[in-house]
């Protein structure tokens, strides 16, 4: 906060990210890291600032496919069970590699739900919009839907479990959406919304629980709509690091 950064633990350890972040820099972070361990400092190290023209983004890998019931909503306990990384020219194209990498990969068309709280409402719209923009149809719960609609963004009325029938979850069962854009209500609601993750999880559909995913997954749906992401070496993007540097 205002400019300070606060140290909440330092562990003499490697943590899961170090690997990734070695790959997308090109550096041995690892070796670095012993080497200052073992009384070197940084400046006798002739470390030279990169300009690095790719992007890499991490992604948590979860076992909620093994558990339908649980609450994918994170907290700050350990839940992950491994970390994933896609690397690309753009930061879109990058977080839908890292998605693809999960096992659950971001749509490229079809219909996405969206069912907002309150106060995640007014953030929601640019993102509602950018969806209508790449050709996404969109359904929502009431209260969305008539905020979207008020918005000039054109979406579909979906009821919730208790409203009655056909409703989210039928559509989802149906195979009617293709992406979950849920941020919760909280205890404040009177009626639990986990119902809505636990069926993307259990029927494999993406789902995204805050307005920052939903505005990084439209930008990484419509990147890849415009380049398929073709497959580029490590190697490649080692030697574009190299590259970048003489051109500085």
């Amino acid at each position: 906060a205002n400019d300070v950064v606060y140290i909440l633990e330092a562990n003499p350890r490697a943590s899961r990210t170090v690997p990734l972040v070695s790959k997308v820099c090109g550096i041995s972070m690892v070796r670095i890291a012993t080497q200052l361990m073992l009384g070197k400092r940084i400046s006798d190290m002739e470390l030279e600032r990169l300009s690095i023209p790719h992007f890499g983004v991490k992604e948590a890998v979860f076992p909620f496919n093994m558990f339908h019931e649980v609450d994918p909503l994170l907290g700050p306990e350990m839940r992950s069970t491994g970390e994933v990384l896609g690397m690309a020219d753009s930061f879109g194209l990058a977080f839908y590699k890292a998605q693809e990498a999960t096992q659950l990969p971001l749509p490229s068309e079809g219909t996405v739900l969206i069912t907002i709280s309150e106060e995640d409402k007014p953030f929601v719209l640019p993102v509602a919009k950018q969806f209508k923009d790449i050709g996404f149809n969109i359904k929502a719960t009431k209260g969305t839907n008539q905020f979207l609609l008020s918005h000039g963004i054109e979406s579909e009325s979906i009821l919730k479990m208790q409203e009655g029938r056909p409703n989210i979850l039928d559509s989802i069962k149906n195979g009617e959406i293709n992406l979950v854009v849920n941020t919760p209500s909280g205890k404040q609601s009177k009626h639990d919304d986990s119902y809505i993750r636990k069926a993307a999880i259990k029927y494999k559909i993406p789902y995204i629980t805050t307005v920052a995913a939903a505005a990084a997954t439209v930008k990484g749906i419509a990147a890849f709509q415009k380049n398929q992401g073709q497959v580029k070496s490590l190697q490649s993007y080692h030697a574009d690091i190299k590259k970048a540097q003489v051109v500085m």
